[in-house]
């Protein structure tokens, strides 16, 4: 891989109490040449957003292809509906734990080797699932095993775009994994009933899964090296590496153009490195580091806005079987494809608010004067990132609180199908700009720590969806469906602009004191 050196780069902006002050060239450092933020080309990035993407979606499709299975499953295991219902919280459950507990290890010991570990676990609990006939607890075993493998990806994978993208440029990358994230609740319950209802079985679907992660798995090994950049840096110095380190296709090419006593000489190299940048730059207490997020004053507010409209999300899916059957009259396999508007939103949601955050954030570099718009690490600290990452924001909240109302009200009148059909469609398109814009906005809060950050989201939507699902059919069968997506409106909305105001008021402050800069500070 070529490292791609850019130059001319400049300092344009000083601080004065928490505020970017312009300063004329004049005044700008000398101009300096630095070295790329990553070695990986533009080609290599499209093929690891490819990967990256895939591999975030395992979550939420193995989630929501179970739906149509409950009915087989009741009658395979010869239990009750509550039983088997306990098999969806115990995965939600484990859901909100893998991250937590994989994120922080990947920022301590890399990304790679717990890709390839829980990727190895969704597989092995896929295949026990599938082999299962008759026992439940071995059902609630396995399947808190493959919520387990497939839940760390969400975390590890915004760890990995955090290693190889500058924020400039992350919204992009994060547009398309957020996409597959979403698209994944959408199209579970189609693929689910779909196998199923061509197969008659709950067991294909769960073979389709072990293909699916080993596919993941391979193209994890064959194609994705170490990016932790605690660890290897930009990628340019090999010496950095361990051989397990390395991508399998690296290694092949590492090991015929390498003599033996190199090898042994980076090997050595690098065990000697990397205690000293990784052990004292990170502690094991990194395990718990996500639950100290969720108390910052501006992370929290990010995580409201990220967990309030994922919460809106699933109350919108939980609520489809409710509306469609009751309502149109809609079948078994109809029901399936009545999630569909609302994905393809998603998808094309997700490509353009990726287009719209990195068009954010140039418009915030000129507007504060700087020159050089590459911001990186301690840089962000003078850079006000809250306002690139919340602008629109307001604009998107009346939009969506309209929708939500507009909804409500039209499946509670009977309107005709095509018209919560597109509302689904709007909400899916501009829905899923909220939880990409506040998860990179998290991202850039933690450089150090990304995919600590990214299980801090994990954790909060997880734990807001659930309780969300939780009330959602007494408060439907009290209130009438006009009146809960009302309520559900109002509360995102609501709550959505004062944590945006407040974002944008004193969210760099909070950020540079938790930092350990005060306003004091230049």
């Amino acid at each position: 891989m070529a490292t791609e050196i850019s130059s001319g780069e400049k300092s344009s902006t000083s601080t004065h109490d928490d505020k970017i002050v312009p300063i004329s060239n004049e005044e700008s450092l000398p101009t300096s040449i630095q070295p790329a933020y990553t070695v990986f080309s533009k080609a290599q990035l499209r093929q690891l957003q490819l990967l990256l993407g895939i591999a975030t979606i395992t979550s939420p499709l193995t989630a929501t292809i179970y739906f149509p299975l409950l009915p087989l499953l009741r009658d395979q295991f010869h239990t009750s509906a509550q039983a088997i219902n306990l098999t969806l919280t115990l995965y939600i459950i484990f859901q909100a734990i893998s991250p937590v507990f994989f994120g922080p290890l990947s920022d301590l010991y890399g990304r790679r080797p717990f890709f390839l570990f829980t990727l190895g676990l969704y597989v092995v609990g896929n295949i026990g699932l599938a082999a299962n006939k008759d026992n439940y607890t071995v059902l609630l075993v396995l399947r808190a095993i493959q919520s387990l493998g497939a839940s760390a990806a969400y975390a590890i994978s915004f760890g990995v775009v955090a290693d190889v993208c500058e924020s400039k440029e992350r919204g992009r990358m994060l547009g398309p994994i957020s996409m597959a994230l979403n698209l994944g609740a959408c199209v579970g319950p189609v693929v689910g009933g779909v196998v199923a209802y061509t197969s008659g079985s709950y067991v294909w679907v769960f073979w389709s899964l072990v293909i699916i992660g080993l596919v993941l798995f391979c193209g994890v090994g064959l194609l994705l090296p170490e990016t932790a950049r605690s660890l290897v840096g930009n990628g340019s110095d090999s010496s950095r590496y361990r051989w397990w380190q390395l991508s399998w296709l690296g290694l092949v090419r590492h090991r015929l153009k390498t003599s033996p006593a190199n090898s042994q000489l980076e090997a050595t190299a690098t065990a000697i490195e990397a205690p000293k940048t990784v052990i004292r730059a990170y502690g094991l207490g990194n395990l718990f580091a996500c639950l100290r997020i969720i108390f910052y004053r501006d992370t929290f507010l990010a995580l409201w806005i990220h967990g309030s409209f994922y919460t809106v999300d699933y109350s919108f899916v939980a609520a489809v079987p409710d509306i469609f059957q009751d309502i149109y009259g809609f079948n078994d396999l109809e029901l399936g494809f009545a999630y569909l508007p609302r994905g393809v939103g998603i998808i094309i949601g997700s490509y353009c608010t990726g287009k719209m955050m990195d068009a954010n954030y140039r418009a915030i570099t000129r507007a504060t004067g700087r020159t050089d718009d590459r911001v990186t690490g301690d840089d962000l600290l003078n850079f006000p990132i809250e306002l690139a990452r919340t602008r629109f924001s307001f604009h998107l909240l009346a939009i969506s609180t309209a929708t939500i109302i507009g909804y409500g009200w039209a499946v509670d009148r009977g309107a005709p199908v095509a018209v919560p059909l597109i509302l689904q469609f709007i909400q899916g398109f501009w829905g899923t700009a909220f939880y990409t814009m506040y998860a990179a906005l998290l991202v850039d809060g933690f450089p150090e720590s990304p995919s600590t950050a990214a299980a801090s989201t994990s954790l909060i939507r997880c734990a807001m969806a659930a309780a969300g699902v939780a009330v959602l059919q007494p408060l439907l069968t009290a209130a009438g469906r006009g009146w809960y997506f009302t309520t559900l409106g109002l509360w995102s909305g609501g709550f959505g602009v004062l944590a945006v105001m407040l974002l944008r008021w004193r969210g760099m402050k909070w950020r540079r004191s938790r930092s350990g800069i005060s306003s004091d500070n230049q």
